[in-house]
C-alpha cells in the first residue's frame, strides 16, 4: 500500500507540473482548481477506475464526468500520461483547433461528455449511472463537482432524483476548495452545513482530505460498498494546491501564470519531487 501511495503521489506531482506548463504556454486558463483537484483525478485515472486508453469507447468502463469543466487542464494531463494521446499535445492548449479547449469537449480521446456550464454535470451523471442500470451494466459513474458549483439549483434536482431512484452506481464528488471566481463560498453563498444538505437529500455522505491519496483511496472504496443510494465524497482541499503564491488566493481562479510565476511554481513541484525521493 505504502508503495502505490507513494507512485500516486509521484503522478500528483507531474501532473501539476503538466498544469503549470500548460497555463503558462496557453496565457490563459484556471490553475487554482484544476491543482485543487489532481489527487482526486490521480486516484480515479490511476488507481478507481476501470478503463482502457487505448479503447476509449470500452462498453465496460466506469466513466468520469468533470461538472467543473473550466479545471480541464488536470484531466488533460491525466489522460496523457495515461496514453490516451501524446503529451506534446497538451502545449496546445486553448490554441485555435486543438483536441484541447478551454472546457473539455468529445473530440478529445477520453472525454465522455462535453462540460463547462456549470451545474449540469451530476444530471448528465445521473443519466449515465441510469443507462447503466437498464444496460444492466456494473460500472460506475464518477462526477467531480466545484464547490462554487453547487449553488445552483440544477445541482440539488439531480441530487434528488439520484436518491429517488436509488442510484448506488453514482458516486458525486465535491471539490471543497472554499473558493469560487469571485472570492470566498462562504461569503458569496455560504454551503454549510454541507454534509447535513447531501445527507437530507438522500445520499451517503464521506469526508476525507481531498489531498491525501491515502484517504481518498479508502473515500472510493467505501463508496464502491454503498448500497439503495448514491454517495458524494466531500473532498476538502486547498484552492491551487502545490503551489505556495497559489494556494488560497482567489486570482488565481483563472488567472494563468506568467512566465516568472512559471519558473518558480516548477522549482517548487520539482523541490518536491527531490524531498519525497529522499524520504
Amino acid at each position: 500500500m505504502k508503495s502505490k501511495i507513494k507512485e500516486l503521489e509521484g503522478k500528483a506531482n507531474a501532473i501539476r507540473k503538466l498544469i503549470v506548463k500548460m497555463l503558462a504556454e496557453a496565457g490563459s486558463g484556471h490553475p487554482g482548481g484544476s491543482l485543487s483537484s489532481t489527487e482526486i483525478i490521480t486516484c480515479l485515472y490511476f488507481d478507481v477506475m476501470r478503463h482502457n486508453p487505448k479503447e476509449p469507447g470500452w462498453p465496460d468502463r466506469d466513466k468520469f464526468h468533470l461538472s467543473k469543466g473550466h479545471c480541464c487542464p488536470a484531466v488533460y494531463a491525466a489522460l496523457s500520461l495515461c496514453g490516451y494521446f501524446p503529451q506534446e499535445e497538451l502545449m496546445k492548449l486553448r490554441k485555435l483547433g486543438s483536441m484541447l479547449q478551454g472546457h473539455p469537449d468529445r473530440r478529445t480521446p477520453g472525454i465522455e461528455v462535453a462540460s463547462g456550464s456549470l451545474g449540469q454535470g451530476l444530471s448528465v451523471s445521473l443519466g449515465m449511472a441510469l443507462a447503466n442500470r437498464i444496460d444492466k451494466k456494473d460500472s460506475r459513474i464518477y462526477c467531480l463537482m466545484g464547490d462554487g458549483e453547487i449553488q445552483e439549483g440544477n445541482v440539488w434536482e439531480a441530487a434528488m432524483a439520484a436518491a429517488h431512484y436509488k442510484v448506488d452506481n453514482l458516486c458525486g464528488i465535491v471539490d471543497y476548495n472554499r473558493f469560487q471566481i469571485d472570492g470566498k463560498t462562504e461569503e458569496i453563498m455560504n454551503l454549510e452545513p454541507i454534509v447535513n444538505k447531501w445527507e437530507a437529500f438522500g445520499w451517503h455522505v464521506i469526508q476525507c482530505d481531498g489531498h491525501s491519496i491515502e484517504e481518498l483511496l479508502s473515500a472510493f472504496e467505501h463508496a464502491k460498498s454503498i448500497k439503495q443510494k448514491p454517495t458524494v465524497i466531500i473532498a476538502h482541499t486547498i484552492k491551487g494546491k502545490g503551489v505556495s503564491f497559489m494556494e488560497g488566493v482567489v486570482d488565481f481562479h483563472g488567472r494563468a501564470p506568467s512566465e516568472q510565476e512559471r519558473q518558480i511554481a516548477l522549482q517548487e513541484l520539482q523541490d518536491l519531487d527531490l524531498e519525497e525521493g529522499a524520504a
